[in-house]
Order: C-alpha cells, then structure tokens, then sequence
C-alpha cells in the first residue's frame, strides 16, 4: 500500500480544526484532526504530505520521525509544525486500523478500560457573577458529567491593575475564591472541580491563588504560571495542597521531559491533536507514568479529535479524565454519525470498530467549513 494524496478541510468549532485525510492506491483512506495550528498549518500539511507521497502509510511512527527530522531546522521542536504532523499521524493510524481491521486502541498496545471519562469546560458562568457559575455548573452535572471546569481569570476585571499586569489584586484574589466557592456549594462534594488560570499570573500571585482555594478540594488548578518556566510551576506546586495541572502548550516528549522529571506538576495535560498525536501522546504518559504522574489531556477538538484522544487515553494505565469543550456547540452530533450520541452520562465508550472507529459526516461538515479554503 502506498500514500497517494493528502487533503485538507477546516472546519469551525472551538476555532477551526484542520482535517487531514490521506488517500492510498488500494481505496483506504485515513481522517485525523488538529487544531491550534493557525492559519499556517494547511500549507505545513501539504508540504509535508509531499515528503510522504509514495511511502508505506502503516509506518507510522516512522513518518512521523522521517518529516520531523526534516523540518529539525524549521521549527520541529513545536508550534504549528508539530501540530500539522500531528494531523497527519492521527490520520495515518485512522488508515492504519482500517487496512488491518483493528481499532487503533489496539495498534497502541490494546486497552486498560472500556470507557473515557470526561470533563466538561464549562468556560464561565452566563455573566461573571458567582451565582452565574453556580447555575452553570449544577446545569452541567444535571446533563451527567461528574468533573467539570471553570476559567477564573477574568481579563475584564475591574480589580485588575492594567492589561498586562497579571499581579492579583485583593479584590481579583476575593473575586476569583467566591466564584470558586459557588462552584463547590452548588455541586457538592463528589463532583470533581477544576480550575483554569491559563497560564497568566506570576510566581507569586499563582501561590496566593493556590493556597486561598484550598479548602474546595479541586481536581486541579490549571496553568497558574506562564508554560514555558517549569521552576516556577515547581514552586508553585509545593507552596499549596492544591493540585497544579500543566501541558498543554508544550510539544512532544522533550517539551515534557523537564516538567515531568522535576515533578512540578501533579497532573500533565498534553492536547494529543495538537503538541504530539496519539503515539507520541502514549510515550508522554509513559514517562509520567514513571513519576506516578496522571494523564487528563486538554482537548478543544470535535469529535474525531476526541475520540482520537480517547484511543490513547484506553491504552495508558495512568489515565484521569479527559476534556470535552463543546457544551454550547450542538453541532457536536452532526459532524460524525452516531446513535446513540458518542457521549453518554459524561463518559465515551470507546469504539472497537477497525481505525478511529467512528464515520465522518462530511455533508453536515460542509455546512461549518471555511468557504475561503478547500475542502478535500
């Protein structure tokens, strides 16, 4: 079997994910997703689909090497360069399962369980009032989801010193830990709670925040600090009883390898269809694996990312919970073909159909596709 072709769609959702589909000389075709490539990412794909033209499309992980060795002087260490391969690998191990007649689960290693976990992002609550959140958050567990998450730094804040200042106030710090509290109370005790700081605030107000939400229990508090110092998240990490979450804007097992091995975190979050795909996702949680370090990746993507996602998280024993951010986008349904709905009760079962396991709805698609861009 060989690659003849690669094409691309972009397609809206939490932004736009590019799909990726690989065509080969014997009819089997391989979908996968990315997203968070920006506008770049379709032009990587196709030059990239060229290196790749002709080869054997069941080598994955040699593809994989062979165009990130390529692109080694061209940004290959991260950004929308490994994002692009990352579509192409899903894809290709999409294509993989169906030519052998396997889930890809299985082509990974098989699987530890039969279901996904998932959390649900709820964003915020409908204004920034913290009886908003708590209506938003009991509207979710009502829908079935036992983990759920809440942003809390609030660019808009009248507490805020200016735009670029990301120092908390005394009125942020009261705001952030009322909000939080309203979660928790309107919840319950069982239901796990996170919560994001999308990586915003220096060393010392992130220990301030993690120290005053202790009493609430959380899953975890997510990117206190900017991604790129792990020192800091080290320090903030042991200044609190808090959980720290951390991961998804680093790339592949290197961009990993210092967060893990410092243990600066309590919990990693790579987003497989963005910062390294399924296969390389698996050796990440491996090597956290080591450190008794749970995997929950970040996922913004539509359902074939995720269940993309879900493939990996069943072949890893160190897997916690996986997000699901599509809550206020009811065109979930339409992009695959399902029935019942792949979400049941806030978990996925996982497919045990050959590939991802799940059929494209490429009409439905069209309906959300950028009409400035090919599709397919």
């Amino acid at each position: 079997m060989k690659i003849t072709d690669i094409k691309t769609a972009e397609i809206g959702g939490h932004g736009y994910s590019l799909f990726v589909k690989i065509f080969t000389d014997e009819g089997i075709e391989g979908l996968g997703e990315c997203i968070h490539g920006g506008d770049g990412v379709a032009m990587l794909v196709a030059d990239m689909g060229e290196m790749i033209k002709g080869r054997n499309p069941l080598d994955v992980d040699r593809l994989f090497e062979s165009i990130r060795h390529r692109y080694i002087f061209n940004g290959a260490l991260a950004g929308n360069v490994v994002t692009a391969m990352t579509g192409i690998e899903i894809a290709l191990w999409d294509l993989a399962g169906k030519a052998m007649g396997q889930p890809v689960y299985r082509l990974l290693g098989g699987k530890f369980r039969d279901r996904i976990r998932l959390y649900c992002d709820c964003h915020a609550g409908r204004d920034d009032s913290p009886e908003s959140y708590a209506e938003r958050a009991k509207e979710v567990v009502s829908m079935g989801f036992n983990a759920i998450k809440f942003d809390i730094d609030n660019a808009r804040s009248p507490h805020k010193l200016d735009e670029f200042n990301w120092s908390v106030t005394p009125g942020e710090l009261a705001e952030m830990v009322d909000k939080v509290s309203a979660v928790r109370e309107a919840v319950g005790p069982e239901v796990d709670v996170a919560i994001d700081m999308h990586g915003r605030y220096d060393t010392h107000s992130a220990i301030r925040v993690a120290q005053a939400v202790e009493e609430f229990n959380l899953m975890w508090l997510e990117e206190p600090v900017p991604p790129e110092n792990v020192d800091a998240m080290l320090e903030v990490k042991r200044s609190s009883r808090t959980p720290i979450c951390a991961g998804e804007n680093l790339y592949l097992r290197w961009g990993f390898r210092d967060l893990i091995e410092k243990q600066a975190v309590d919990v990693i979050m790579p987003d497989l269809p963005k910062c390294c795909g399924l296969s390389e996702g698996r050796k990440i949680a491996n090597m956290a694996e080591v450190y008794y370090i749970p995997l929950a990746p970040h996922n913004v993507c539509g359902p074939l990312g995720t269940i993309a996602s879900c493939h990996t998280c069943v072949s890893v024993p160190n897997f916690l919970v996986l997000e699901w951010h599509w809550v206020d986008r009811p065109h979930w349904q339409e992009l695959v073909e399902a029935d019942p709905p792949l979400i049941q009760d806030g978990y996925i079962t996982v497919p045990d159909r050959p590939g991802l396991g799940v059929d494209f709805n490429e009409d439905a698609a069209r309906r959300y596709a950028r009409t400035d861009r090919p599709f397919f």
